[in-house]
């Protein structure tokens, strides 16, 4: 797991977090910041996937 990937997770779920706690207290501003929040975490963990996966092709090319 690569640094993208954590940082993407732990935005991820603190927006999930975020979204709650404006749920509860009925602040719709919290709740939408917190789903962009998840929206960015995914879009960060992704890109460190697609960074894994380009990773593991060149080490295997380098194995040929």
């Amino acid at each position: 797991m690569n640094k993208d990937q954590l940082k993407g997770k732990a935005k991820d779920i603190g927006g999930k977090i975020q979204q709650e706690v404006g749920k509860v207290t009925g602040s719709s501003e919290q709740q939408a910041k917190g789903l962009s929040k998840q929206a960015e975490g995914k879009a960060e963990k992704a890109l460190g996937d697609a960074k894994e996966v380009a990773k593991d092709i060149v080490k295997d090319r380098g194995n040929r």
